[in-house]
């Protein structure tokens, strides 16, 4: 099959293309620098360099390619800036869309996240209606999400994959990441997933006090808030295997939501960090809920790490 994968550098990207060139696949990754280009050419895959808020470099893209199915994996976190990834999510979105109906392009699998539904007191599954009535800044990123896959939706075939929180090699959550910085009390040193430095004050050099790479992961408070997990290897796994899924949503994350206070302690001790003093009140805002991923078991997906609690020793 003939592939164009979007983000093709990204956490997951990296180890979705070496998945799909080795199951056969004919790949060509888009990618914004030199630089991910060379990476793409060495893990067997054609490589294109695309700005993806330019409709007409996008469109040039995905014709060149000539694609049978366009996997969306497009962030932009490398600065812990919430808009520029809402507006990935929206411009880029749109202008991917677009050019696969151009070319004809009859599936798309989209990336997007677990943890935009409706507040309730049980992991979420993908009958739950997102958090529509979500006030700002969460609204923001709940209506990038919605356009994300409304957007995917105008594809014959659209599958959107609604991932869990990342962990394992390349993410925030990982040995040397954001993460055990916050828990160290550190500044973080960048953004792991794409090898960006850490944010700079463009005067002085230094850097930028409340470093918003870090703040996007939010309080490191080991409360009551309930998080779903997923290794970012099975992350990419579920995207192979969502080429041959129907339409629809997917949650994918591990078996195991689990509350702050109990997933918390647990990476602190797997990446040698202080452990976290316990949250006076505890605190779950509805929306804090995780998911349920029976619907991907059922289609077949069967993660390699199905817990947080085994795969953090990896880390």
């Amino acid at each position: 099959m003939r592939i164009f994968v979007a983000g093709a550098t990204g956490a997951v990207g990296r180890r979705l293309v070496p998945l799909l060139v080795a199951a056969g696949h004919e790949v060509t990754g888009g990618t914004r620098t030199p630089q991910g280009a060379e990476r793409l050419c060495a893990q067997g895959a054609s490589a294109v360099r695309v700005d993806v808020f330019d409709a007409d470099s996008v469109h040039r893209a995905v014709a060149a390619a000539a694609p049978e199915t366009v996997v969306h994996q497009l962030t932009d976190l490398a600065h812990g800036d919430r808009a520029a990834n809402g507006r990935i999510r929206r411009e880029g979105t749109r202008h991917l869309v677009d050019a696969a109906k151009r070319a004809g392009v009859t599936r798309i699998v989209a990336q997007s996240i677990s943890w935009a539904y409706a507040p309730g007191d049980a992991p979420a599954d993908e009958s739950t209606p997102l958090d529509v009535a979500a006030e700002p800044p969460r609204a923001g990123m709940v209506g990038s999400l919605r356009a994300l896959e409304e957007a995917a939706a105008e594809i014959e075939t659209h599958v959107v994959l609604r991932y869990g929180t990342f962990y394992g090699p390349g993410t925030w959550y990982a040995r040397g990441g954001p993460l055990e910085a916050a828990l160290r009390g550190e500044q973080a040193t960048g953004n792991p997933a794409t090898g960006d430095p850490a944010v700079r004050d463009p005067v002085t050099g230094g850097p930028v006090a409340g470093d918003p790479v870090a703040a996007l992961i939010g309080p490191v408070v080991a409360g009551d808030a309930v998080s779903s997990f997923v290794h970012v290897e099975d992350a990419a796994r579920a995207a192979v295997a969502a080429l041959d899924w129907p339409s629809g949503t997917v949650n994918v994350v591990d078996d195991e939501p689990a509350p702050a206070r109990a997933w918390l302690p647990a990476f602190a001790a797997a990446v040698g960090a202080p452990a976290p003093v316990p949250a006076v009140d505890g605190g779950r805002a509805g929306w804090e809920r995780g998911a349920d991923n029976t619907r991907a078991r059922r289609l077949g997906w069967r993660p390699l790490h199905p817990t947080w609690r085994t795969g953090f020793t990896t880390l």
